[in-house]
């Protein structure tokens, strides 16, 4: 019985991507009389795609996380008392409804990066959210900061979603793992600093009238313009539109069309297929979909607990400075990119993803007790470093386990922005998870954070075994995974 199941899933899955298969594998033909290239000189090609595609993404992508969470920077400089954000759960709100909009619009705003080009909607909505953000340092009132948020929603949930799809169609399935790692580390790496520009920028405190945390906002607004700026000129197209017309100073279309073959030798779907729903939502029927997004929900909302609040309970539970609540922020978020270079590197190399997340589980489960129970503070620190950078390095190993787990343009965008707005209602869960109520010590808090990194543990592992069970029946001919007789999932 279970046969005849799967193979209705088989003939299911290849009916949706009919019209892919016959596209993807049309650019075959194509490539016969093309110039030939020398191993050497295909490196030098990929190193120019990776220069000029993941350096870029990972300074917006820094900017993006600074500016949603620089309310915890300017909280603690002064906000909090004049905006009356001590009361209730004013704060929480104001920093959880950014998610609300940003949820909402992920599906529309991924869609509207491939219809548009990346290059003209991610610095495009870079631009507009620096204006808004300068916009911050004005504000007079609590609400006039939750309407903010809401719009800044609106504007960041163009990027994060079309980044990723981005980076999937310039990369094969076994170098994701590795260009997402760089991606986000780059992006958390900037915005850690922002801390460190946070405390720089408060000194400015008084001059022209404007108070410290305003010049917070205004300052790392005009920075986040600066970006913007820069993006427009750097940020590449989609490999199939590169091909028909080229960007200035990057790959010429012989060059362009190396990049082509290997992404069709890899998974065939370099090319865009006609847009139909039920291509589109073809995904969501699949199991693995929806527990790759609910452990991107579990990662975010820890990852966000520490993002909204880490300088908070520097300053309020581990009774550091304000300086040093500021600066302390960086090393913890430093050390997670040497982590997810290295948990990168072996993940692509030996081709697997679930074990490198039970593994960076459990650095986590070991460093949250510590960061919650210890008496000493500089222990409970390193108990936050060990944990912001286990936590931190499974988002973008999850993103490369769902990415060498899908095939076709529209299912990359259907995935990645389910995986986008799952991880957003991570951040709006986080936001809530270190309550005013339970200063200074944040109990509820640090187990909260410990559940959720339990949870995502037991699912890999699940995976694990289920993946190999259906790669199995591929072999047997018992499932065509993905419509494609040669596809296999990545544990």
């Amino acid at each position: 019985m279970a046969h005849h199941s799967d193979l209705h899933v088989a003939k299911s899955e290849a009916l949706h991507v009919e019209d892919m298969e016959e596209q993807s594998y049309a650019g075959k033909e194509e490539v016969e009389g093309q110039e030939s290239f020398t191993p050497k000189e295909v490196a030098r090609i990929q190193r120019v795609v990776d220069w000029r595609v993941v350096p870029i993404l990972g300074l917006m992508l820094g900017i993006s996380l600074m500016d949603r969470s620089n309310v915890a920077n300017a909280a603690i400089a002064g906000m909090r008392e004049d905006l009356d954000l001590w009361i209730g759960y004013r704060y929480a709100l104001m920093v959880s409804c950014f998610f609300i909009t940003y949820v909402l619009l992920q599906a529309p705003m991924t869609w509207l990066t491939r219809a548009m080009g990346p290059r003209i909607v991610l610095p495009g909505v870079v631009l507009l959210w620096g204006a808004l953000i300068i916009g911050f340092g004005f504000a007079n009132s609590w609400t006039t900061l939750v309407a903010l948020r809401l719009v800044l929603g609106v504007l960041e949930s163009g990027f994060f979603g079309g980044g990723v799809y981005l980076l999937q169609t310039w990369f094969t399935r076994f170098e994701l793992a590795k260009r997402f790692s760089v991606y986000y580390f780059i992006g958390v790496l900037v915005s850690s600093f922002s801390g460190v520009l946070s405390y720089g920028f408060m000194q400015m405190d008084g001059l022209n009238g404007v108070k410290g945390w305003e010049w917070i906002f205004i300052m790392e607004g005009i920075i986040t313009l600066l970006v913007g700026i820069a993006g427009w000129f750097s940020l590449p197209k989609f490999p199939d539109q590169e091909i028909k017309k080229p960007s200035f100073h990057f790959l010429k279309q012989d060059e362009c069309q190396v990049i082509i073959d290997r992404l069709t030798a890899d998974r065939g779907d370099y090319q865009a297929e006609e847009f139909a729903w039920s291509l589109y939502l073809a995904p969501a029927k699949l199991p693995e979909i929806w527990a790759f997004g609910f452990m991107q929900f579990c990662t975010c909302t820890a990852s966000y607990a520490y993002t909204f609040y880490l300088p908070i309970i520097l300053r309020d539970s581990l009774k550091f400075s304000l300086a040093a609540s500021q600066c302390l922020i960086a090393p913890p978020y430093a050390a997670s990119g040497l982590m997810m270079i290295g948990c990168a590197w072996f993940a692509d190399r030996h081709r697997t993803r679930a074990p490198v997340l039970i593994l960076n589980c459990a650095v986590a489960i070991i460093g949250l007790p510590m960061a919650g129970f210890a008496t000493n503070p500089w222990v409970r620190y390193v108990g936050v470093f060990f944990a912001v950078a286990a936590i931190n390095t499974n988002i973008p190993m999850l993103i490369a386990y769902q990415a060498s787990n899908i095939r076709g343009q529209w299912q990359r965008s259907f995935c990645s922005a389910l995986m986008t707005g799952l991880g957003a209602i991570g951040g709006i869960s986080g936001s809530l998870v270190y309550r005013t109520q339970d200063a200074p010590n944040y109990i509820p808090g640090i187990i909260a954070v410990l559940v959720c990194v339990v949870l995502v543990a037991i699912i890999s592992t699940i995976l694990i075994f289920y993946l190999r069970r259906c790669n199995k029946q591929a072999d047997q001919g018992l499932r065509v995974i993905h419509g494609s007789p040669e596809f296999r999932y990545t544990p």
